[in-house]
């Protein structure tokens, strides 16, 4: 029999963490969302309907899972904490479209889980309330595994929402504003305050919205395009020709060949990383290709 009260109701969220002696874990970055509205908010920003398959990352006591679960055809949840995952089999039971998967998302080949799970062609929606701490590998990830994914809406630390549309030049913008601009676009879609959690955290969030866009030109190595951005910035306050030598070496053959690579590009060596913009570092790549510096 269905539960008459949602798991986020902060009554049955507290109820839930007396039963099972729960307590936010640092070390997951767990906080407890007990704000309904928020959470029916989430599910309508996804646009999930009846024929959606969905990825949930972190569904914790399953407040989220629970919304999604009322809507879609199908929710695979990752939980990395074994004791959430004997919660979570409690809380969820009366939904038959919910599976929870014990692991660490970051060490998961999606590609080949969502095959399994919902087939070869199909389009996913992927929803997460993401820990804090590993926020950034985790989008990182979803962005370059070769998803089909129709949209990604994502909980972060208000901070690191604000990054991912940061402007050339500012001192936020850097290689993950550069990744997602690759893939996708970022709308702040809703503002989450601190309050809305068990235990309250000590920053607000805010709930970020992603589509999927077509690169301008595609790279023919996406693992190696990022890596020359990461390189970009590996020192902010250095010059691009900085980080460069740093990253390819100082023998003078390898100097003559980023100097080339720079004057091909058309970017001044004395520049900074955070001036370039994502037409600028495709640029870049191609011509530290040419001369076979990656």
């Amino acid at each position: 029999m269905a539960q008459t009260i949602d798991i986020a109701n902060p009554v049955r969220t507290q109820a839930i963490l007396n039963e099972y002696g729960l307590h936010a874990k640092k070390k997951f970055g767990q906080n407890f969302l007990t704000d309904l509205n928020i959470l029916h908010n989430i599910v309508k920003v996804a646009e999930i309907t009846a024929d959606d398959y969905v990825i949930e990352i972190g569904p914790g006591i399953g407040a989220l899972t629970e919304q999604l679960a009322k809507v879609a055809k199908k929710v695979l949840a990752f939980e990395i904490d074994s004791q959430m995952v004997d919660v979570l089999s409690d809380t969820l039971q009366p939904y038959d479209n919910v599976k929870v998967i014990e692991s660490d998302v970051l060490k998961v080949d999606l590609a080949k889980v969502i095959r399994e799970e919902f087939g070869e062609e199909a389009h996913i929606k992927i929803v997460a309330n993401l820990p804090y701490y590993i926020t950034t590998p985790i989008l990182m990830q979803l962005l370059r595994a070769n998803l089909n994914w129709d949209n990604i809406v994502v909980m972060m630390q208000r901070e690191v929402a604000d990054r991912l549309n940061s402007q050339v030049g500012t001192k936020t913008y850097g290689a993950l504003t550069l990744t997602v601009q690759y893939f996708a676009k970022a709308t702040l879609a809703i503002k989450v305050p601190a309050s809305a959690f068990n235990p309250s955290p000590n920053v607000d969030s805010a709930v970020v919205k992603l589509t999927p866009l077509e690169p301008e030109v595609i790279v023919d190595n996406i693992g190696k395009f990022f890596s020359v951005i990461k390189a970009s910035f590996a020192h902010r306050r250095k010059s691009l020709w900085n980080n460069m030598i740093q990253t390819y070496g100082k023998d003078q053959v390898v100097k003559d060949k980023i100097k080339m690579a720079l004057q091909t590009a058309e970017i001044d060596p004395s520049i900074r990383a955070e001036r370039l913009d994502l037409k600028q570092f495709t640029q870049l790549y191609l011509a530290l290709r040419e001369q076979h510096l990656n």
